[in-house]
């Protein structure tokens, strides 16, 4: 058997006074699984802890991310958290925080024949 990719979704989340590239992220990958099911491991009697999950997320500062938090809003899987450079810096003509915009990838594998 070999791992399949089953599902691919993507997501975008803010913080829109804050400047926490984390909060982003976390809301990145939260709007990315709230377009998915997962009915299709049900169906195929899998059991969800064994999916790999690959989580790419895509901020102007990947170093301020926390990876720990965002692999924790994922509920199922053996995941792992991948942070590059991208998403999206808005800055605050008042001289605030701004706001920070994060893309996130997030896909599942399954070990099928």
């Amino acid at each position: 058997m070999s791992l399949k990719r089953i599902i691919t979704e993507f997501g975008a989340g803010n913080d829109l006074h804050g400047g926490d590239y984390t909060k982003a992220a976390v809301r990145a990958v939260e709007d990315a699984i709230h377009h998915s099911s997962l009915s299709l491991i049900r169906s195929l009697g899998v059991d969800s802890a064994r999916m790999q999950v690959d989580v790419t997320i895509g901020v102007q500062r990947p170093e301020r991310v926390a990876a720990e938090r965002v692999k924790a809003a994922l509920p199922h899987g053996e995941v792992a958290v991948r942070v590059v450079k991208g998403g999206l810096d808005v800055p605050d003509e008042a001289g605030g925080e701004g706001a920070v915009i994060a893309s996130a990838a997030v896909t599942v594998r399954l070990d099928l024949p």
